[in-house]
């Protein structure tokens, strides 16, 4: 017999034959891994389709706790008790044109009342993108993305990412929406803008990969995270939560630019991808939100990118999904598509009717649903919720906010101060550091009226400069009354303009406004603490000051810039037009030490 072999593949040699290749070993799973989908498949076969399809719903709350006797709560114990839904997500409430944050005990109460109430444990949901401060008060105010795209510095943004998610475990939120991995290339994009590491692909992948790792490091504070919003919202000019974005850049560039941070995050383990309620022509040609498309979540994130873990939709209520699908249709055609999760569908009993209703017509099949399921199972066992489901409302206060946390997300604030022009105006000197603050005059502009940006700014100016010119405008003043409430500026030895909008441009009558301070005798320091390209109108400017950041710890990093109490070591994450390409920055040394000033009331 052995002879034979060896003739045999002497013979294979002589033809040029290939020798026989031994079959490929199965891949090895790792225990924890198996374990884990051993748990979930055993909860899987304990439901009932209905339950099954429920498990993919994730509900909206807003993090405070309502009466049990509200109409609010009847609704979430609907969902829970008798929908039996797979989770929550927690989000800002708007009231009166202010938004609301959640007080963390509060909230996590809350998230303890609702898990109580499920049969299967609950997973909670939040667009933490700069810590739980995005939703939560009393957190540590970690800056946007694109202020550690400023920084340079990715130890800070790994540092971001296990705060996070121990700020996220303690709160009761298992599952958070980042990191946003956006490429941030389009100058009108309405809704991206700083919430994007930058315009480099190199850079925002590797900031994206820090902040996975860093929200990975821990197992006692192990969270999911989803990397947003495929196949990539930053070069689009319209904002998918009012309208329906497109992407028109060709594959080529798509692969090159937009999915790098994807192919970053995916290679880092992230647990999920969020897709866009955008169009990708180039990738599917139906004209249909990238939600809704096979091509772009079975054929490039599943096929291509090889990606395994969930996929979780965007908020279904966003126009840029009902513009075309309203109500359940969107629904199904997001599970057809190869969604798992579906965020904040409008009725979510409505949904899970048309989805058992689909499968009884053959349109979705069973497999389909279980899958799906399956992950969201496994999803909930591998962050522990099996084993405990409820916080400890005590640890909270120990948990989040302490000192070091805030020192880290000011230290990113301050070396994320960005500098691209600083004129010698009228031979007067540099404009920035200020020369004269106790003659300063300083605006801040929130862009919408009933807002609380500026107010730090404005004390911790007062504090330094007690004699400057503070005055706060809107977007909703005309002509005549922006000049009275700002005065005579030729008495102002500087002007700054300092606003907190994200939004393309400065609305209502502030541009004209600006623009004639421009054409002024006095020098004007326009400071975007928001969106990063509002001064592309304003060509006249004396200095140009960029924080990437409107949280409070912007606002202070701004004033202490302006008065040269910090050395200016930022460079553009983005390119300016007009006024900087990308990784330009004006090096400042700080003027002097910090003085000491007094305490702010």
């Amino acid at each position: 017999m052995r002879n034979l072999v060896v003739a045999m593949v002497a013979l294979a040699l002589l033809l040029g034959l290939p020798e026989a290749t031994p079959a490929p070993k199965p891949p090895k799973i790792d225990k924890k891994v198996a374990s884990e989908r051993k748990t979930a498949q055993s909860i899987l076969k304990s439901l009932s389709l209905r339950d099954r399809v429920a498990q993919l719903v994730v509900g909206i709350s807003y993090g405070d706790v309502p009466s049990t006797k509200s109409p609010e709560y009847d609704m979430f114990h609907h969902w829970i008790k008798d929908l039996h839904i797979g989770g929550l997500i927690v989000i800002n409430r708007v009231q009166y044109g202010l938004v609301r944050y959640a007080e963390p005990h509060a909230m996590a109460l809350f998230l303890n009342q609702m898990q109580r109430l499920s049969k299967v444990p609950l997973l909670m949901a939040a667009d933490f993108e700069r810590g739980a401060s995005m939703r939560v008060s009393d957190s540590t105010k970690f800056p946007f993305a694109m202020a550690y795209g400023a920084a340079r510095d990715l130890e800070e943004t790994r540092y971001a990412g296990m705060i996070t998610a121990r700020e996220a475990r303690a709160l009761g939120i298992q599952w958070v929406f980042a990191p946003d991995s956006d490429v941030n290339n389009n100058p009108a994009n309405p809704v991206i803008n700083i919430r994007s590491y930058g315009e480099n692909p190199d850079d925002v992948a590797a900031n994206v990969a820090a902040f996975i790792d860093g929200a990975h490091s821990d197992p006692k504070n192990l969270v999911l995270l989803s990397a947003k919003h495929f196949p990539g919202h930053g070069d689009t000019d319209l904002d998918s939560h009012t309208d329906l974005p497109n992407l028109a850049a060709d594959l080529d560039r798509i692969h090159s630019v937009e999915m790098k941070p994807f192919e970053a995050a995916i290679a880092h383990g992230v647990d999920s991808v969020m897709t866009a309620h955008i169009t990708a022509p180039s990738i599917d040609s139906a004209h249909v939100p990238s939600t809704v498309s096979p091509k772009v979540l079975k054929g490039l994130l599943r096929e291509e990118l090889g990606f395994k873990g969930l996929i979780v939709t965007d908020a279904m209520n966003m126009a840029g999904m009902t513009q075309q699908f309203a109500g359940a249709e969107g629904a199904i055609r997001a599970l057809e598509a190869g969604a798992d999760v579906l965020l904040a569908p409008p009725d979510p009993d409505a949904v899970i009717r048309a989805i058992v209703a689909a499968v009884g017509t053959g349109r979705l099949t069973r497999q389909r649903i279980d899958e799906s399921a399956l992950r969201v199972l496994e999803a909930k066992v591998h962050v522990g919720l099996m084993k405990n489901r409820l916080v400890d409302l005590d640890a909270i206060s120990t948990a989040i906010g302490s000192p070091e946390e805030a020192d880290h997300a000011q230290n990113v604030s301050d070396r994320a101060v960005t500098v691209v022009r600083n004129e010698n105006f009228r031979n007067q000197g540099a404009a920035v550091p200020l020369a004269a603050p106790d003659q300063a005059c300083l605006i801040a502009s929130s862009g919408i009226r009933l807002s609380s940006f500026g107010q730090r700014m404005a004390d911790e100016f007062h504090r330094r400069a007690p004699h400057a010119r503070v005055v706060f405008v809107d977007n909703l003043l005309p002509p005549v009354a922006l000049d009275a409430v700002f005065g005579d500026a030729s008495t102002c030895s500087a002007i700054v303009f300092a606003t907190f909008t994200t939004n393309p441009m400065l609305s209502g009558d502030l541009a004209p406004f600006v623009r004639k301070l421009t054409d002024g005798p006095v020098p004007v320091v326009f400071v975007s603490l928001g969106n990063p390209y509002l001064v592309t109108p304003f060509p006249k400017v004396a200095a140009y000051l960029a924080t990437f950041n409107t949280a409070t710890t912007g606002e202070l990093a701004a004033v202490k810039a302006l008065l040269g109490e910090i050395p200016i070591t930022g460079k553009l994450p983005v390119t300016i037009p007009g006024f900087g390409m990308y990784g330009d920055g004006l090096q400042l040394p700080a003027k002097a030490k910090t003085p000491a000033y007094p305490a702010a009331n």
